[in-house]
């Protein structure tokens, strides 16, 4: 693990590996934006760095990061979350900028170039954002039009002039929600407690970044939560046939939610009469 202190900012970026006890790693040329104690732990020891460049450093100690995780809300500035197809703007908070100040925005780990202000001039170069970066004139803030998932990132703005000034967003970009469908489960329809139980699948397709749920009235029964994108997802859940509460499956990401109420007088009892009629003719 790698644990970066800020002196100006007072705060921490724990940098968490996984790690495979069977290879080395090696650091190089690793150099930070601000001033840090930077600590490399692993086992009982660790190596302490007081400037800002960690230089041609390997060490061989039986482990290689194989997972990155950050947390550093200080140095990333704002963040924001915003559904597909709609529209965001990463506002400077400045009020006025000046005819000689020159506007930078840049994207990405790369730090690519996306959108500037020069004097009168407004220069897009990056065709990942053909036709969606709009710029404020006056305040120098960026509007991304039809987002894509593609688009979610780290955005930096730099403001050089009579005032300097940086600021950085971190843009969370997710797809739009289905509605969940409701179906009856009859992988379980032969069991012995389907004489009495109405077995239920609730269901959605090419999801990611979401949590599936069940709940009865307001209570939450039952849930799963998926970060990659995968095909398919679904959850169980056994009702009686009389039971009169209220049943949904609501499928969310941190931003929206989309809800289906079960009816179990369509889906189970519906069911359990063609059972019975089928029962009698087999007799």
């Amino acid at each position: 693990m790698i644990l970066l202190y800020s002196r100006k900012h007072s705060n921490v970026l724990k940098i968490k590996c996984l790690v495979d006890t069977h290879l080395s790693v090696c650091i190089s040329h690793l150099t930070f934006d601000f001033v840090f104690l930077l600590f490399w732990m692993f086992f009982s020891s660790h190596l302490k760095v007081t400037n800002s460049k960690l230089i041609n450093l390997c060490k061989t100690i039986n482990l290689i990061c194989v997972k990155l995780s950050l947390h550093y809300p200080g140095v990333f500035g704002e963040s924001l979350s915003v559904m597909e197809r709609d529209s965001v703007t990463l506002n400077t908070d400045v009020t006025a900028v000046h005819d000689n100040d020159d506007i930078l925005w840049k994207f990405g780990a790369e730090n690519a170039l996306i959108a500037q202000i020069k004097k009168e001039n407004q220069i897009f170069p990056d065709e990942r954002f053909r036709d969606r970066l709009k710029l404020d004139r006056q305040t120098g803030s960026l509007t991304i039009t039809n987002i894509t998932t593609q688009h979610a990132g780290i955005y930096e703005v730099k403001i050089s002039g009579a005032k300097r000034s940086t600021k950085t967003f971190s843009v969370s970009v997710y797809a739009h929600l289905p509605v969940p469908n409701i179906t009856r489960d009859s992988s379980q329809s032969s069991s012995s407690s389907s004489q009495q139980n109405c077995s239920l699948l609730c269901s959605v397709v090419n999801v990611g970044h979401v949590t599936l749920s069940w709940y009865k009235g307001n209570s939450l029964l039952s849930s799963i939560s998926v970060s990659d994108v995968i095909s398919s997802v679904s959850l169980h859940l056994e009702v009686e046939y009389q039971d009169k509460n209220t049943y949904s499956c609501v499928i969310n990401n941190p931003i929206r939610n989309q809800t289906t109420h079960l009816n179990i007088t369509q889906l189970c009892h519906s069911f359990e009469g063609k059972s019975k009629v089928h029962e009698f003719i087999s007799l």
